[in-house]
C-alpha cells in the first residue's frame, strides 16, 4: 500500500482506536520470545499457548465439527447448553460446589470473562 493510501486509512480510524494501548500480556510475551530466541532461559508468564502440539483426537473432532452443518452457526451467547451442564457438573464434583446452569457463561478466554463480568 502506498503512504497516500495509507495516510487515508488513517484519517478514517478513530481516534478512540488509536489511544489503545498494546496488551501487557503480549507485551510480555513478545519480550519473553525475543529473550528465548537471544538464547536466554525463560519461564514465560505471558500468554498461554501450549508448548506441545494438539492431540490428534482433538483435531479430528474439530474436522469433523468443520464438517457438520449443525456447526455452522453461532451458538447461544452464554456458550451450548451441554457444555454449561457438564461446567455444572464438574464443578460439583470437583470442587463441592452447587450451581445452575444458568450461572454458567462460556467465554473464549480469560481476557473475555474479565470484559464481561465488569
Amino acid at each position: 500500500m502506498s503512504s497516500d493510501n495509507t495516510s487515508a486509512v488513517n484519517r478514517r480510524i478513530s481516534a478512540r482506536i488509536g489511544a489503545i494501548a498494546e496488551s501487557a500480556t503480549l507485551a510480555v510475551d513478545a519480550k519473553a520470545k525475543a529473550l528465548m530466541a537471544a538464547g536466554r532461559p525463560v519461564i514465560g508468564f505471558g500468554a498461554g499457548e501450549p508448548d506441545f502440539a494438539t492431540p490428534e483426537h482433538i483435531v479430528e473432532a474439530a474436522v469433523a465439527a468443520a464438517r457438520d452443518p449443525k456447526w455452522h452457526k453461532y451458538s447461544p451467547t452464554p456458550g451450548l447448553p451441554a457444555l454449561r451442564q457438564a461446567i455444572v457438573d464438574v464443578t460439583a464434583r470437583d470442587n463441592g460446589v452447587t450451581i445452575a446452569a444458568e450461572q454458567v457463561l462460556v467465554t473464549n478466554g480469560g481476557k473475555h470473562a474479565v470484559f464481561v463480568a465488569f
